[in-house]
């Protein structure tokens, strides 16, 4: 058996022809352009690429963008206050704030600081606090964990009784993701390095979200057959053959696990994609939310 390769590229392309249009209409409506404002602190060559993309892709369907870049030794209170001001910035309906902050900065007293209104990454700790509560609805949900979830339901749209084995626990992605498939009835393990016996563990899975940032850690045999997939990771492994020296791989062994389960995501190629295109989404929601 061969798995069903599932195409994040593909989905998020429609998601952004969607978007596109949206905000078009409301331009034509006389509507003001949504924008969205970036916060990037430090140097880390990684978050500066990833940002780059945001902005590029804000282009690509109408969506104003502003670039805020502090250096790493910029201190608490001068992030806190830029965030602040882009608060107040009526031009300004989406703030992300690009992750990780260098060492020794309070994350979390940053992310408090983004308005209800404009925390379109969804890291705010009420918004991230309104995930796990029943009954309760979050302003935004987080970029990723959301594509996430879209790619499953592309294969099971119904998800309730499913066995989930979420593989790996961070407040990125991890964590919301867990907290979105109960949301959806599924009954949910959660792994990490301190788990006795993983490979039994993950064997259970119907559905299985690796999110570990360990290159190629799920092998074959740790996958139940027929399995559901997602391999969120991507990892630079060294390839003489690449023009650049590596290539890019995710926490899945791909090529052992594409022949047990029933559908996976390949990287690149996959949930990465996604992940912009549900920014963009979510920034045209706030556009939408402000009322303006």
């Amino acid at each position: 058996m061969t798995a069903q390769i599932l195409d994040g590229s593909a989905i998020a392309e429609q998601i952004r022809a969607e978007v596109g249009a949206e905000v078009k209409r409301l331009i034509e409506n006389g509507k003001p352009w949504p924008g969205l404002a970036t916060v990037l602190v430090g140097e880390n060559p990684a978050s500066q690429s990833y940002v780059r993309g945001k902005h590029k892709a804000c282009a690509e369907v109408g969506i104003e963008s502003f670039g805020f870049e502090l250096p790493a030794s910029a201190s608490q209170q001068e992030v806190e206050e830029l965030v602040l001001k882009l608060n107040a910035d009526p031009k300004v309906n989406g703030i992300l704030v690009q992750l990780p902050l260098p060492s020794g900065m309070d994350e979390e007293g940053v992310l408090s600081k983004v308005s209800l209104d404009k925390d379109v990454d969804g890291f705010h700790p009420v918004n991230i606090g309104r995930l796990a509560q029943k009954g309760r609805e979050p302003r935004f949900v987080p970029c990723t964990p959301s594509g996430v979830m879209l790619m499953i339901g592309k294969v099971l749209p119904n998800l309730e009784g499913v066995h989930a084995v979420v593989l790996g626990r961070s407040n990125i992605v991890g964590m919301p993701v867990a907290l979105l498939l109960v949301r959806a009835n599924a009954t949910v393990t959660i792994c990490h390095s301190r788990t006795r016996d993983l490979p039994s563990v993950t064997r259970q899975a119907d559905v299985l979200v690796a999110a570990v940032g360990k290159a190629e850690m799920v092998r074959g045999d740790w996958v139940k057959p027929g399995a559901v997939v997602i391999d969120v990771g991507i990892n630079r492994v060294e390839d003489a053959t690449r023009p650049r020296g590596y290539r890019l791989v995710g926490d899945v062994a791909f090529n052992e696990v594409k022949e047990v389960a029933g559908a996976i995501t390949p990287v690149p190629g996959g949930v990465g994609p996604l992940t912009i295109a549900m920014l963009l989404r979510n920034t045209l929601r706030a556009a939408k939310l402000s009322g303006q």
